[in-house]
């Protein structure tokens, strides 16, 4: 299978498992990875979920000996609209993503790591929108990243194609933090963890308002939220969790 899953408890693994193509984003990846998103997303017993990468490194990006045999079109489209359905995916989904990357994460892998909720890098990964160097400007993988990071750095990646590295990527925004090896995947479960703690419709509604929210203008945004906290506050887990923080205890989640 090119794509692994764990279940460990509340946390799925999602591991992109192609060593051989640097898990490249080909047709069939992306098709397979949709659907396991899909799934652990109508998975109640799933609250978070990790994505890594098998072998040497995260994720190159499209696959250039596929892209360049489409020849056609309508071929590049389909490819390029199922990339971004993919990303929507990761976007608009109800679970809390954490993108778990070592080695390099470059163009369409960097727009996957940026699609996540969380990302968590290894303190030699390497991050980057290389297409220009190949004459193919990296257009839809700075859809994903531009939303995460400031014009003048993305311009930068952009531009020149030159990878960053991850603490370069950890001061811009791109992820939230980088660790030794050995230290990655206990740091990524701590905060999986955690998150899977809390009630899981409380994160649904959250992540939900998040993405909504951030395309608005201030004044619909503000409408908008004042509208979802008010729907948030109707639910059990949050009247649940008000009594159990002036109770002075750990509230026991419904998830209802």
């Amino acid at each position: 299978m090119s794509i692994k899953v764990i279940n460990q408890k509340d946390i799925s693994r999602v591991i992109m498992n192609e060593p051989k193509t640097y898990n490249s984003l080909s047709f069939k990846n992306l098709n397979n990875l949709i659907k396991v998103f899909k799934k652990l997303d109508n998975d109640k017993k799933v609250k978070v979920i990790i994505l890594e990468g098998a072998g040497k490194g995260f994720s190159a990006g499209h696959n250039l000996k596929e892209v360049k045999s489409l020849k056609k079109k309508q071929k590049y489209q389909k490819l390029f609209n199922l990339c971004s359905k993919l990303m929507i995916q990761l976007v608009e989904g109800k679970k809390p993503v954490i993108a778990k990357v070592h080695g390099a994460a470059y163009a369409a892998g960097c727009q996957l790591v940026a699609s996540c909720d969380l990302a968590y890098s290894t303190k030699d990964a390497l991050f980057a929108t290389p297409g220009v160097n190949i004459g193919l400007f990296c257009s839809t993988p700075m859809v994903a990243v531009s939303r995460k990071i400031g014009r003048k750095p993305m311009m930068k990646m952009l531009l020149t194609g030159e990878p960053i590295k991850a603490n370069f990527a950890k001061e811009i925004g791109l992820i939230n933090d980088c660790f030794t090896k050995s230290k990655l995947n206990f740091e990524v479960l701590k905060i999986a963890k955690k998150i899977a703690s809390k009630s899981n419709l409380t994160i649904k509604i959250g992540k939900q308002t998040f993405y909504k929210q951030l395309e608005m203008p201030l004044r619909k945004s503000y409408s908008y939220t004042s509208k979802m906290m008010t729907l948030n506050m109707m639910a059990m887990d949050a009247k649940e969790g008000i009594s159990a923080f002036l109770e002075k205890r750990k509230p026991v989640w419904k998830n209802k």
